[in-house]
This record gives C-alpha cells, sequence and structure tokens, in this order.
C-alpha cells in the first residue's frame, strides 16, 4: 500500500480526493499548510473546517499553521503553488512517503498545467513522486459530500487579490 501525503488546502476539496485515493490503495496522510489565505479569520475557518472534516473521516492531519505577521506575501499562482508543493515534498520525502499530491488538482479554478509542472520539480529537487491525477472529474460530487457534511465552503482561493 503506497503511503502519500496529501496536501490539503481544506476540507471540501479533500472530501472526494481523500475517498478516490483510499479507493485506490494508499495510505494517506493529510498536510494543511496554506499560507496564502487572508485574511487571518477565513485561514481559521478553513483550518477549523478541515479539523472538523479529518475528524469525520478518520484521516490524520499534519497541521502547520503561521500567525498573520510571518506568512510570506505570495501574491501570484506560481508562486502560492510553489511555496505549498515545495513544502510538501520535502515533508513526504523526511518523513518517508512513497508520494505526494494536492487536493489542488479538484478545482477546475486552479490551472492544472502549472500545478503539475511545479509539482513534479518539487518532488524532483526533494527526491521523491509527484502523484499527478486530475481529480476534476470528482468536482461536484466534492460539492454534495462537504453540503452533505455541513462544511464551510469558501468562494475564493484565498489570495489577498481575489478576497
Amino acid at each position: 500500500m503506497p503511503k502519500i501525503l496529501l496536501h490539503s488546502c481544506c476540507g471540501p476539496c479533500t472530501t472526494y480526493v481523500f475517498k478516490h485515493l483510499s479507493d485506490n490503495g494508499f495510505a494517506i496522510k493529510g498536510f494543511f499548510y496554506n499560507p496564502n489565505i487572508r485574511p487571518l479569520d477565513e485561514y481559521e475557518k478553513r483550518l477549523l473546517t478541515m479539523e472538523y472534516y479529518a475528524s469525520i473521516v478518520g484521516l490524520k492531519v499534519i497541521y502547520e499553521s503561521l500567525d498573520d505577521e510571518a506568512r510570506p506575501d505570495i501574491s501570484a499562482c506560481r508562486d502560492c503553488y510553489n511555496s505549498r508543493l515545495k513544502k510538501t515534498a520535502q515533508l513526504a520525502k523526511d518523513l518517508g512517503f512513497d508520494c505526494f499530491c494536492t487536493t489542488l488538482l479538484i478545482s477546475p479554478y486552479q490551472k492544472h498545467d502549472l500545478l503539475k509542472e511545479i509539482g513534479e520539480k518539487a518532488g524532483k529537487e526533494a527526491g521523491i513522486k509527484f502523484y499527478y491525477h486530475d481529480f476534476r472529474q470528482g468536482y461536484r460530487e466534492s460539492r454534495q459530500m462537504a453540503a452533505a457534511m455541513k462544511l464551510y465552503m469558501q468562494k475564493y482561493c484565498g489570495c489577498k487579490e481575489l478576497n
């Protein structure tokens, strides 16, 4: 059973991805690292939602939080993806996982070619495989799953320019 570290942007996006990976034989651990989310109260809503979701499904998650002053200034998708995927790749390597992935791959609003490029580069640099899968076919199901669990669903990715 391959061990995968799953970067989780939020609880709703994790729903379908977690189910898909579980159904396909992965041993999954989540990693909540999202320094892009602004403002701080939005970050806290997403963190609490992730904790709640993980408790429902029994997903073990590593949480790395940053206080508002310590957060890097991320203003472009490339910077955002790079920051989160490099950190995930290195942590996955350090903790002995077989590969890593991100729930960002479920969103029809994210730049999949860029995510794949940055994920593969981060994996190569850290010496670990980036598991790429286009989860977008499960986006609607993820929304339905999140609604059924009464998870908070945000209206934007988190970047300060979009809130």
